[in-house]
């Protein structure tokens, strides 16, 4: 996953060079710290070495891997200049959990599809969010992200709300975890605290983050949309080990 990243990142370097020039000066092309040319070879380089290292887990594993680095290539190549920019990240976010997963397990557990619109909305919120910690940027250089459209006041309302369904999603939807008569073994002591900090902390984080992207500063909205990307991260986790709490009985294995 890490080098899929690392290849959906480099086209996305790549064909925005130009925009880059005007908004980002000091992003590595720009700057001429990295070559276009060794762009290219990085996110080839990148992705097949992603695709191959999802191997061992299985084809379904290297299909979910494929998935989502064709949505990472869509909003680079395509729509991260449309008011569908959110769209390709809403979607890929829930393959996040199925790709680790299914390649760990060979299996999904039915309670993991009750994440799948929680972290669609996650994900549509924290591609709003980015266009707003790019707002002036991206309007000074005419790309016109959802947040450009519609303004800051009503871009940071769109995702607050769609975090606030999310995280409702999140809890109306948790996994019952049973009582475990084995809390004393280490692995499912770890998975319950996990669940139980998890959840949470995920909130609480994605509450400050979301009370930071409200302010002008853009430095401030960028510690802001971190924020949220780690908290959904958190929660994503916490509610994921529920998920193999109530997969295992609450027992250990």
């Amino acid at each position: 996953m890490l080098a899929l990243q690392a290849s959906i990142g480099a086209v996305n370097d790549l064909v925005d060079a130009v925009s880059d020039a005007v908004a980002k000066p000091a992003k590595p092309i720009p700057t001429g710290a990295v070559t276009p040319s060794i762009g290219r070879v990085w996110a080839v380089a990148a992705l097949g070495l992603g695709l191959l290292l999802a191997v061992p887990s299985g084809a379904a594993t290297v299909a979910v891997a494929a998935l989502g680095v064709g949505l990472g290539y869509m909003y680079d190549l395509r729509l991260s200049r449309t008011a569908l920019s959110w769209l390709p990240l809403a979607l890929a976010l829930p393959l996040l959990p199925v790709f680790g997963w299914l390649g760990a397990r060979g299996e999904l557990p039915s309670t993991l599809l009750a994440l799948f619109p929680v972290a669609v909305l996650a994900g549509a919120a924290l591609l709003v969010a980015n266009g707003l910690v790019d707002l002036e940027r991206d309007a000074t250089s005419g790309k016109p992200t959802i947040a450009v459209r519609i303004g800051r006041g009503r871009a940071w309302l769109l995702h607050a709300v769609a975090f606030a369904a999310a995280i409702a999603l999140a809890l109306a939807l948790a996994p019952v975890v049973p009582a475990a008569p084995g809390a004393d073994e280490g692995a499912p002591l770890g998975l319950r605290l996990a669940w139980s900090v998890g959840v949470p902390l995920g909130v609480v984080v994605i509450s400050i983050g979301a009370a930071l992207m409200a302010l002008v500063s853009p430095a401030l909205r960028e510690r802001g949309w971190e924020l949220e990307g780690i908290g959904t991260a958190i929660l994503g986790l916490g509610w994921l080990a529920g998920a193999a709490l109530a997969a295992t009985g609450g027992a250990g294995h």
